[in-house]
């Protein structure tokens, strides 16, 4: 396990993040859902805790928790009194290595799963934003973390107990712990608490396998809804902040063009949003309108139309919006122990190290308009996945179109 530890003595928090490679990525195709059916069992009694033990010592302890899964990580995380750390160590450590994993409570925690799955599938932007993801990266990298009924129908026990005995363990993971702490003591904590965890094989990340597709998802919705995607680089690539700056320039406020453009002057949508999603390997610029059906093909070309031609009239003033925008963000970072912990946890996972706030500063206000244009006219966005949910399929750049989704 990699432990990383931020001092930051001006707060009176502490926080944790703690990943495990464990994510949807390592399931079986017939299993949608154990990643996250798992996460939630372990949280159910662990060492001499009951499931009501664990809860009641968690918010004795001041704890704002969290937990959930993703592509390749199960996370836990909570921000606390700085005070409370090495006690939330010790407990989260009896967690991960100690569940009880109780047999008579998994019917429940596969109901609360596909109450939640039943959910999601009421509403249009999930729906359509998810089989974008697939599209995108392809049935493995692209599953939803919240699995599928069919997926959770078919876990057994026996399923939530082999995916913890293979997939948690100390290979791999990371907690990374920030705030008003000394990292000696932290690591005197780590090691007593998580020292005897066994290190086992990790499962290597598929390659992603999505492709140009269009699909059309119908509905009798008085509304209807746009996604669209295509492949950039990575988080860690040496050109990431020149990619982001665009997509920044795009998309980051309601100075941006897409909200500007689209949805202020000519009123075609209601929202307008692109943004950036990276895997270790794999990335993609993911994006949303939601609009009416009389305006949803001129809502799709013009705002396809703001991307491809994003440098044709690129300014040194939007840059320097973006970068005002995105230092304040860092700013506020230095100000939440469990911002930063994540952050921790999520570079060292992406590019296998942490990454300071003052290298992000510099490399963001090193950038210039030149550096951000020439990426892009040698990086146009191409090869579009597009998925739409409402009453009528739209003409897309993308030929042919597949036959629509009923």
């Amino acid at each position: 396990m990699t432990v990383l530890v931020q001092p930051m003595p001006w707060l009176r928090t502490a926080a944790f993040s703690l990943a495990l490679r464990a994510g949807v990525d390592v399931e079986p195709d017939s299993k949608s859902g154990l990643s996250g059916l798992t996460c939630e069992m372990v949280q159910r009694g662990a060492g001499r805790h009951s499931s009501r033990d664990l809860v009641s010592i968690q918010d004795n302890l001041g704890m704002d928790r969290s937990s959930g899964v993703s592509t390749s990580t199960s996370n836990f995380g909570a921000s606390m009194p700085a005070e409370s750390l090495k006690e939330a160590l010790a407990l989260y450590a009896e967690i991960v290595l100690n569940p009880h994993l109780p047999e008579n409570q998994l019917e429940d925690a596969k109901m609360m799963s596909l109450q939640e799955i039943r959910a999601n599938q009421d509403e249009p932007t999930h729906r359509v934003m998810q089989r974008l993801r697939q599209l995108h990266y392809g049935n493995v990298l692209g599953r939803s973390t919240h699995g599928t009924e069919d997926g959770i129908s078919e876990i057994k026990q026996e399923d939530v107990r082999c995916f913890f005995e293979t997939n948690y363990h100390a290979g791999g993971s990371i907690l990374a712990v920030a705030g008003n702490i000394e990292a000696d003591q932290v690591f005197s904590w780590a090691e007593n608490f998580f020292g005897q965890w066994q290190t086992k094989s990790l499962s290597e990340m598929a390659s992603a396998s999505g492709k140009s597709r269009y699909e059309h998802i119908k509905s009798g919705s008085s509304q209807t809804h746009i996604g669209f995607a295509f492949e950039t680089i990575p988080y860690g690539h040496p050109d990431y902040f020149r990619m982001r700056a665009g997509i920044g320039i795009l998309s980051d406020g309601m100075s941006s063009r897409l909200f500007d453009r689209v949805r202020e002057q000519q009123g075609l949508c209601y929202t307008v949003t692109a943004s950036c999603h990276s895997l270790k390997q794999h990335a993609g610029v993911f994006g949303y309108a939601g609009t009416t059906p009389e305006r949803a093909q001129q809502t799709l070309d013009v705002t396809l139309n703001e991307i491809n031609g994003m440098t044709e009239d690129l300014s040194e003033s939007e840059l320097e919006r973006w970068k005002i925008r995105i230092q304040s963000l860092l700013i506020m970072e230095q100000e939440s122990s469990a911002s930063r912990a994540s952050s921790l946890a999520s570079d060292f996972y992406q590019v296998g190290r942490p990454i300071t706030t003052e290298e992000l500063e510099s490399a963001i206000e090193s950038l210039t308009t030149e550096q951000v244009r020439s990426y892009w006219q040698n990086h146009p966005p191409s090869d579009y996945r597009i998925v739409t949910l409402g009453p009528d399929p739209l003409n897309t750049p993308i030929d042919p179109i597949s036959t629509p989704v009923q």
